[in-house]
């Protein structure tokens, strides 16, 4: 399945989401509060995949929220865009997608990295844009006019492709002659052996299980072109910051700690943890995918955010023309006020059962 490029893309989802605002939504509202009287926080998953907040809950690090699952969700630019409308608490996205959200007037406030290429080699948590072997295309030069297949238009590989290309000399009207194609990840091997595109994006799992059966040659991966960078991360409504402190405070440094647990914690034992909370909730989902975990892919201990991350792609959206010069600021754009390894001591964790965790990497 091979979806063409289209000019929705975020600024579509931030019509929407800016629109839905002004038209009222449940983002003044008052959280909910569970029967324990802990605030209840509305999130979306990801199917057959545990998420961080998931993990937290799971090793008990929470001590004034709980989470309410709405539904998964695979998409970044709709997950910030629920958020922004108050259809969830906390959303997920690239760093890219909330600063044009933010600079659209979405008051959202990024509070957690949550996923990354941390440039780990034994792990190789790295995203990689794969040619076919024996393919023509051997730079940036030679994909002009081509298809390059991506998860999501208006996310991280759209812009990492464009920066790529930006990098190796190709002017803003060659770059426009790339035709990005949205691909799902699940489909993106086929459709690059079988010629329905030209290069193809493949990470985590997905790009471990192709590699393995051959006859792919990279292009270049994410890692080589900007080094270990934090990708995206959870964002909250400021105004539901502003009322419920405290829950944010909780979710931060709960899911901060359960990140680090993560970091730290031997692999297999990671693993067994995902494969046991995937198996309790009963959603009918395949344990398959969790078992091929490697590693967090955050560069950070415990997802603290650096503001180079956030620089990055507000630079390339000023040079593209879809950010006007210092329409928003990288410092603006999140806090590390509620994350615990903030102050770069990085202190010893606490495992499942109470036993500490070095926090050495």
């Amino acid at each position: 399945m091979v979806r063409s490029r289209t000019t929705v893309g975020v600024a579509m989802l931030i019509a929407l989401a800016l629109t839905s605002t002004a038209c009222g939504s449940s983002s003044g509202d008052a959280a909910q509060v569970s029967s324990d009287g802990k605030t209840v926080l509305r999130y979306e998953g990801s199917a057959s995949t545990v998420t961080y907040p998931e993990l937290a809950e799971d090793l008990g690090y929470f001590d004034t929220v709980t989470l309410n699952w709405l539904g998964d969700n695979t998409s970044g630019p709709a997950s910030i865009q629920n958020t922004a409308t108050g259809q969830s608490d906390v959303g997920s996205a690239f760093y890219g997608a909330i600063a044009k959200l933010v600079d659209a007037g979405a008051p959202v406030t990024t509070v957690l990295g949550n996923y990354g290429s941390d440039g780990d080699t034994e792990a190789d948590s790295f995203n990689g844009y794969y040619v076919v072997d024996g393919s023509p295309l051997t730079t940036a030069r030679d994909l002009i006019g081509k298809k390059v297949g991506i998860n999501t238009l208006g996310a991280y590989h759209e812009y990492v492709v464009k920066e790529w290309l930006f990098r190796a000399g190709l002017s803003d009207d060659e770059i426009n002659q790339v035709e990005l194609v949205v691909v799902p990840p699940l489909n993106t091997e086929q459709a690059l052996r079988q010629g329905q595109i030209d290069v193809g994006n493949l990470g985590g799992v997905i790009k471990d299980a192709a590699l393995a059966r051959g006859g792919l040659t990279p292009l270049f991966t994410d890692v080589d072109l900007t080094g270990p960078l934090g990708i995206g991360g959870f964002a909250f409504r400021d105004d539901f910051i502003a009322q419920q402190e405290e829950a944010v405070a909780d979710f931060v440094q709960g899911t901060a700690r359960a990140l680090r647990w993560a970091q730290v914690t031997p692999r297999q034992e990671v693993i067994d943890r995902f494969v046991s909370i995937i198996e309790a909730r009963g959603r009918n989902e395949n344990t398959e995918f969790v078992k091929q975990w490697k590693s967090t892919g955050v560069p950070t201990p415990g997802g603290v955010i650096d503001a180079d991350e956030f620089t990055i792609w507000i630079d390339q959206s000023v040079r593209l023309g879809t950010l006007k010069p210092d329409a928003v600021k990288a410092e603006d754009l999140f806090t590390n006020d509620f994350n615990p390894y903030a102050n770069g001591t990085y202190p010893p964790d606490s495992g499942p059962d109470g036993e500490p965790v070095s926090s050495s990497r």
